[in-house]
């Protein structure tokens, strides 16, 4: 993970997920992690680790396709431009799932759910996934209850 060039590297908090390598590099006084779905580094922050870590699992344990992931994925609400930490579509291209991830330190609440389905407004997915690194979340929506039905795990890609 670390060469001897990056090893003043920031370590952030262990996940309660699957340890991964990853490709890590420091740019001035920050720290950037590679992300293989914008194929590009991006800035190292606790939210960003624990994407990196979630789209990881979701691609290698899951089965996840990379080509149905979009990160950071601009959406309409309204007026208003938000972005979805990453979005899984269908073999259709449909929305499928909105993923949203959070630092470790934050803990996941009423208020990410609420921030989540206000995402689902403009996407009309049928699966919320929610973690902060530490606790993950995975519902079904269930449009015409109004409620989410918990799923016991992140399913694997041919559950969904």
């Amino acid at each position: 993970m670390l060469n001897d060039s990056n090893k003043d590297i920031l370590v952030l908090k262990a996940l309660n997920l699957p340890t991964y390598d990853f490709s890590l590099r420091k740019q001035g006084q920050s720290t950037e992690i590679f992300d293989s779905i914008r194929r590009k580094f991006v800035a190292l922050t606790p939210e960003e680790w624990v994407r990196q870590h979630l789209l990881r699992y979701l691609l290698e344990d899951r089965q996840y396709p990379a080509t149905l992931l979009a990160v950071e994925m601009e959406i309409g609400l309204g007026k208003l431009r938000k972005r979805c930490d990453a979005v899984l579509h269908d073999r259709n291209a449909r929305p499928l799932m909105i993923v949203e991830c959070k630092a470790p330190e934050v803990k996941i609440s009423q208020h990410t759910f609420d921030q989540a389905a206000r995402y689902n407004q403009a996407l009309n997915v049928d699966y919320l996934l929610i973690s902060n690194g530490l606790e993950h979340f995975c519902c079904r929506v269930n449009a015409a209850e109004q409620r989410f039905d918990f799923l016991p795990g992140i399913p694997h890609f041919t559950e969904l």
